[in-house]
């Protein structure tokens, strides 16, 4: 089984590539820090797996995905992230991800997972399982607004509840000022806040924060 891991911080890929190189038929052919890297590798390569973080410099957020799918349509991608489920499992899954980690999992359910997705199949532990269902039993956009947001919208949002300015998202997006200030708007039009405090608090009320 040949992988590609994508991550941007170097020590949890040298410790990935520990975990599988205790498996005699899993194979790293590639690895990247961002989002350039890991296209590059894919217009070279093809995987049967490709295990991606999706909290990318510059390029992160569940877009990211979306765009590996629409080039890539037949590289089955489980997501390994530190966001807790409720925040981007749905969305990642909706996506086009064949399964979904958060980075506390044992090593074992990953090669589960990685194995499970070669085969074709769709990997999503316990925890993400319950998470899905209890969304699915109160799926009440009046009562959860985020719902309402698109996935950049979300991505901005949580950039902005954290705390950062326009600014500072705009250069971590690679996106002009101008463009966060139009998903700031609209973000607010649609959850009915009135500023960046609103936001916070909302946040911090709903469990947003990673």
């Amino acid at each position: 089984m040949n992988i590609v891991l994508v991550d941007d911080h170097q020590i949890f890929r040298d410790g990935l590539k520990r975990i599988f190189s205790e498996e005699r038929d899993i194979k790293i052919i590639g690895e990247a820090g961002d989002a350039a890297g890991l296209f590059e590798i894919l217009r070279k390569k093809k995987p049967d797996v490709l295990v991606l973080d999706i909290n990318l410099p510059g390029r992160g957020g569940v877009d990211i995905l979306h765009e590996v799918k629409r080039d890539f349509p037949k590289v089955p991608v489980l997501v390994l992230t530190m966001y807790p489920e409720a925040q981007y499992a749905v969305r990642a899954l909706k996506a086009g991800a064949s399964g979904y980690l958060t980075k506390t999992m044992a090593s074992a359910e990953l090669i589960t997972a990685v194995r499970k997705i070669e085969r074709g199949g769709k990997y999503i532990n316990q925890t993400v399982a319950d998470q899905m269902a209890e969304a699915l039993q109160h799926d009440d956009a009046q009562g959860e607004p985020h719902k309402l947001l698109s996935d950049r919208e979300f991505q901005v949002f949580r950039l902005i509840a954290s705390g950062k300015t326009v600014g500072e998202i705009a250069d971590e997006l690679a996106l002009s000022v101008k463009t966060i200030s139009t998903y700031r708007t609209h973000i607010i039009e649609k959850m009915n806040l009135r500023n960046n405090a609103d936001m916070m608090r909302y946040a911090t009320e709903h469990g947003l924060f990673e």
